[in-house]
């Protein structure tokens, strides 16, 4: 009879800090593969302490418990299949970011993760020391080489293993979501497979931590690249996987497939498990915001209805006297198609008030963005008012491409405590509406139905602070402005290439200077979910102070 061997992979969502609440699911997870007679239940990268720790990791106090953490969970599991898990590890006096197969009560095989990331959203070669690298450890009868996360990207470590006796890959993860990111993935594993000639099994954290998603989406592929499995993206997922060892080695037996959603309903997905898992693991119920009748807050009270159901969400109109009837009309609408809460708190007579007291100071001068930004102040200094006296957590609305030129207003309508839309320029925000009213799904807490009415979606943008007042006045349209962002953000281009892609180079020159002025805002703004590899904040690190600029 063929030697077989079973992995119960469970892709599961950590609290970051909740060492209690994340060993429990640990126990759960390795008792679900004692049942299915597994003989190696996994567990992703960093999952007992949850992912990323950055400077919490240097705590000793939080190492401490950690250790104890560990020593009760290999107690607890040593009757029955081998776990395996990442945690922070203090070895030879260094801290290390390790993958720990826990084994008859003890901790029997440390590895010590060689490349530390320093791109991207990652700092981790500033918080641990690199680990040497090991050779394959025994389960049984299979030698398994486990590269963590970045280890995998690159050949030298998967080929150590594979030259030492390694017999199939298992490679632990905590790799956040990007848009397009999962074919990167399975390039570079497949890049693995033929190499060294082994089979790969790849495991993903999933869930939101902060600012990132992680997206599960983990797969198996044998030789060949051949994909053996693939687990649900951005879900939870136990999957029990059976090897099998032939002439040729260890095969890994077809197990589920589950369909990859397109990059709209994995963007949608991701602010949503962003907002729910950020208020989730933060305690907070329910949010307010400002609903203008705009497309913005629209999607925004949207994204929140998914994540928290219609009860948990309100929303305020604040209307002064430049907004249009039609802005009434269209809030209420949404509102009603969303069943959420709808309030309105008219800021004429606050506004008013304001005017008459700054009006001795201002006497002598003309009107101008300063008493427009006072109407977005107040709506900030109310809707922060019933925050603080109801226990809602306020969203901000503000889109990628506002964020990015400064068409924001600090303590007005960037006051808040998370932007789910934050990473999703202005063209996106129209297709993602036209997306999520076509579309509805199970983890989707709103109705299925039209949730953002057409004439929100089709109506030119404008903020309202004064008559007649259009964002195309002080920008251009926002298919040109977003794709210069893209090409300056996004890819760094000079100004220089964004003029030979055929821009205006005085438009590029003025977006450019808005882009460098507007760095003190977006330090002070919310985090939000990412979804691209340029967000603003850990992807995007810029001086506030910074006097150059692209003259090329």
């Amino acid at each position: 009879m063929a030697e077989k061997f079973r992995i119960t992979l469970a892709q599961l969502n950590p609290t970051l800090g909740d060492l209690t609440q994340n060993a429990t699911k640990a126990r759960e997870a390795w008792a679900a593969g004692k049942a299915a007679n597994a003989d190696f239940v996994a567990l992703p990268e960093m999952f007992l302490t949850g992912y990323q720790l950055q400077d919490l990791a240097m705590r000793p106090a939080f190492l401490a418990d950690v250790a104890d953490v560990l020593k009760g969970l290999a107690a607890d599991v040593a009757d029955g299949p081998a776990l395996g898990i990442g945690a922070p590890m203090i070895v030879d006096g260094k801290r290390h970011n390790c993958y720990l197969i826990l084994q008859n009560g003890e901790i029997a095989t440390q590895v010590l993760k060689h490349h530390l990331p320093i791109d991207d959203v990652f700092d981790e070669a500033r918080i641990f020391a690199s680990g040497d690298v090991s050779g394959p450890y025994r389960i049984g009868p299979l030698r398994i080489g486990s590269p963590i996360c970045e280890d995998a990207w690159f050949d030298d470590v998967t080929e150590t293993h594979a030259e030492s006796g390694a017999e199939i890959l298992f490679v632990p993860n905590g790799s956040p979501y990007m848009r397009a990111k999962q074919d990167h993935r399975i390039a570079l594993m497949v890049a693995r497979v033929v190499e060294t000639g082994l089979p790969l099994i790849y495991l993903n954290l999933v869930g939101g931590q902060d600012d990132q998603v992680f997206d599960g989406a983990s797969f198996a592929l044998n030789r060949g690249g051949a994909l053996a499995a693939q687990m649900k993206t951005l879900d939870e997922d136990i999957c029990h996987l059976d090897l099998e060892l032939g002439d040729e080695g260890w095969t890994i037996k077809q197990g589920p497939l589950e369909p990859r959603p397109d990059e709209y309903e994995q963007d949608y997905n991701v602010m949503v498990t962003a907002l729910r898992d950020y208020m989730g693991k933060t305690g907070f119920k329910k949010v307010l915001l400002g609903m203008s009748g705009g497309i913005d807050s629209a999607l925004v009270a949207t994204i929140a209805v998914d994540a928290l159901g219609p009860e948990n969400v309100r929303c305020v109109m604040l209307p002064s006297e430049y907004t249009s009837s039609h802005s009434l009309e269209d809030a209420e609408k949404a509102a009603r198609a969303l069943g959420v809460r709808m309030d309105t708190l008219p800021i004429a007579g606050p506004r008013a008030a304001v005017t008459e007291a700054l009006a001795p100071l201002f006497e002598g001068t003309k009107p101008d963005l300063t008493e427009e930004n006072i109407q977005s102040r107040l709506r900030g200094l109310m809707l922060m008012a019933l925050s603080n006296k109801f226990g809602e957590m306020l969203l901000t609305t503000g889109n990628k491409s506002e964020v990015a030129v400064g068409y924001a207003t600090i303590y007005g309508d960037m006051a808040g405590g998370y932007n789910p839309i934050k990473d999703l320029y202005k063209m996106r925000v129209f297709q993602t509406c036209r997306w999520r009213n076509e579309n509805h799904r199970d983890w989707m807490l709103g109705p299925q139905a039209e949730v953002i009415p057409q004439r929100i979606i089709d109506k030119p943008p404008s903020a309202e602070l004064r008559d007649d007042q259009k964002d195309e006045d002080s920008l251009p349209p926002y298919e040109v402005l977003d794709a210069i962002l893209e090409m300056l953000v996004d890819q760094d281009f000079s100004v220089a290439d964004v003029v030979a892609a055929g821009f205006d180079r005085e438009t590029v020159k003025r977006i450019e200077h808005l882009i460098y002025i507007s760095e003190h805002k977006r330090f002070q703004s919310a985090p939000g979910a990412r979804l691209t590899g340029r967000a603003f904040w850990l992807d995007r690190r810029y001086p506030i102070v910074n006097r150059w600029r692209d003259n090329r």
